[in-house]
């Protein structure tokens, strides 16, 4: 069963190993939450052209040297084994590892989310269902729509000035 958490990755090194379709869209998670990675592949799909001013490409093979000082890492490659010598090196090592074509070998996955500046839905099915992930992660968008990011905003500057003036009565 996977544990529920928000994780601060301002000062983890991220690498993904692939160049697809499923990297690409790993990698844009992470720039929205404002980190840029390092992404290996021999090649890459136009997509990445898109960002690559905020992501460091490396053109080569997987070898094992470029996710020695990453401490989360995601294998998105075409080829199951070397996603599979990725998953079990990382694990053996204490990363967090993310192999998307095989869960068992994953100790973290990435729940869909809805996202409205510092307001933050998760969703998971644990795997079993992404498709149902994406259904709710739609509705619940319509529900808290972007005027949420505004509101959460204000929220927390009233909590902060509360929280001050509460100090102040106890002094």
């Amino acid at each position: 069963m996977l544990y529920p958490i928000n994780l601060e990755i301002k000062d983890m090194k991220i690498t993904i190993i692939g160049g697809g379709d499923v990297a690409y869209r790993k990698c844009k998670n992470f720039l929205e939450f404002g980190k840029s990675v390092r992404v290996v592949s021999p090649e890459f799909i136009d997509s990445f052209e898109l960002i690559k001013n905020n992501v460091e490409l490396v053109y080569d093979v997987y070898k094992e040297e470029y996710i020695k000082d990453s401490f989360i890492v995601v294998a998105a490659t075409n080829n199951k084994e070397i996603n599979k010598n990725i998953g079990i090196y990382c694990r053996s090592c204490g990363k967090l590892v993310n192999v998307v074509d095989d869960i068992k070998l994953s100790n973290y996955t990435v729940p869909s989310y809805v996202k409205r500046g510092d307001l933050l839905i998760s969703i998971s099915t644990g795997g079993k269902s992404p498709s149902l992930s994406r259904k709710i992660r739609k509705d619940i968008g319509e529900v808290y729509e972007d005027s949420y990011e505004e509101y959460v905003k204000l929220l927390g500057q009233a909590r902060e000035m509360i929280i001050e003036k509460t100090s102040d009565i106890k002094e």
